[in-house]
């Protein structure tokens, strides 16, 4: 999707159900996320000062969630950029294809989980700013 723009992307909120026991949200293929889920992932641990992505996907629609503690995701369509803070675990980004985003400011013991539309395939990633300027013309 080269014509995507970050304002294709948005926030998605769960369902959050409150218990004295603590709290439980779902997330559902087709209901709850506009895609199916065909990968999991999560990144923890990341040293401070650190970021993580710095690429873009061709076909790939992800939901990012911050399942612990918080950080920043930029995203940038060659024209615009966004910055969301991730800081609730009943709430995810939607990223759609063609959209470079970097992930920063990570708080101590957070847990980024990612949802991903389709398997890994190196294929599909833009790693260098510089060819995906060239990809979004």
């Amino acid at each position: 999707m080269k014509e995507s723009k970050v304002f294709d992307c948005t926030m998605i909120e769960f369902d959050k159900h409150s218990h004295v026991k603590g709290n439980i949200s779902v997330i559902e293929n087709g209901k709850t996320v506009p895609f199916d889920i065909r990968r999991a992932y999560w990144l923890y641990d990341i040293p401070g000062g650190k970021s993580r992505g710095g690429h873009a996907h061709k076909d790939l629609r992800q939901l990012i969630v911050a399942v612990s503690g918080s950080f920043t995701v930029t995203l940038d369509d060659g024209n615009v950029k966004r910055t969301f803070l991730l800081n609730r675990p009943y709430q995810g980004l939607l990223v759609v294809p063609g959209i470079w985003r970097t992930l920063d400011d990570f708080s101590s013991g957070s847990v980024c989980l990612v949802l991903a539309s389709h398997p890994y395939s190196e294929d599909d990633y833009i790693r260098n700013y510089e060819d995906f300027i060239e990809y979004k013309k």
